[in-house]
């Protein structure tokens, strides 16, 4: 992986946390990421002409990550309803790419280098390690929020795994990215129409600030990462883009006021080590 990538990545990681973030604080977690859903869908659809049809191949892994996407969505929902946003963010985003890395191994042959393995499973533990680390003021974790913390993993491993299958089979990442976003956005409008009315629209619209700022942020983020599993194995960019919990936790520390003890901090410096064994 060259510096380029490695930057991009890390770039897209902290968009990552950012989207997040914006989510934890405004509307309740099912409309703001309805509305999530929809800028990106609104900004995709008005970039599809720029960019060429993707390869007939790529189509059944689009359709096959559009719905994992979409199921990604309301476990995260739920997810959040039921944890603090650095204890379940973590969990959500942390065992994935270990997950990543045996079956991209086992299956498209991606072995990474024993230092770049060591970094992700470095990054992994530090995640992990964040996630179940307790602040003097966070209250414990459920079962339920774990299990719905672990859902939410498997939904992203699975994800990134097509993902990054499709981008390479459609012959152009930013086709795919866009194709994505506005499939995934017109299920979840359907769904919101069915699960809660067109009032669940029509409650989104105070909101649309934050909604298009989330929007953009995820959508670049991702885009990115699509991009980058073109270029480089599919397990290195997932560990590297699970970085955004870092990022994720600065931003609950410094701007929504959670506690971090010495564990989490402790954490933090294993998952930065393991991002500079990546480079190696």
């Amino acid at each position: 992986m060259d510096t380029t990538i490695f930057l991009a990545i890390m770039a897209g990681a902290f968009m990552h946390a950012g989207w997040n973030a914006v989510i934890k604080i405004g509307l309740d977690r099912f409309s703001a990421i309805l509305l999530l859903s929809l800028f990106q869908g609104a900004i995709s659809f008005a970039l599809i002409p720029f960019f060429p049809t993707i390869a007939s191949d790529a189509w059944p892994w689009l359709f096959a990550s559009i719905l994992l996407h979409v199921g990604y969505k309301f476990f995260l929902i739920k997810a959040y309803a039921l944890g603090d946003l650095s204890q379940i963010y973590p969990l959500a985003r942390g065992t994935a790419p270990l997950i990543v890395s045996v079956i991209s191994a086992l299956y498209l042959g991606e072995v990474l280098s024993l230092t770049n393995a060591l970094g992700i499973v470095s990054i992994g533990l530090g995640i992990m390690a964040m996630a179940l680390s307790k602040g003097p003021d966070t209250p414990p974790l459920s079962k339920k929020a774990l299990i719905f913390a672990f859902c939410t993993a498997s939904f992203t491993a699975a994800y990134t795994l097509v993902d990054g299958i499709g981008a390479r089979l459609s012959f152009n990442a930013s086709s795919f990215t866009l194709w994505l976003f506005a499939g995934d956005s017109l299920i979840m409008l359907l769904s919101s129409v069915v699960l809660r009315g067109r009032g669940a629209i029509i409650k989104t619209l105070p909101e649309w600030k934050s909604g298009f700022v989330a929007g953009a942020l995820s959508l670049g983020s991702y885009w990115i990462a699509i991009w980058a599993m073109t270029k480089a194995p599919i397990a290195l960019v997932s560990g590297l883009r699970e970085s955004s919990v870092l990022f994720a936790m600065f931003i609950a520390v410094f701007l929504l006021k959670e506690k971090a003890g010495i564990i989490r901090w402790l954490a933090a410096f294993s998952i930065g080590t393991g991002i500079l064994l990546t480079r190696f």
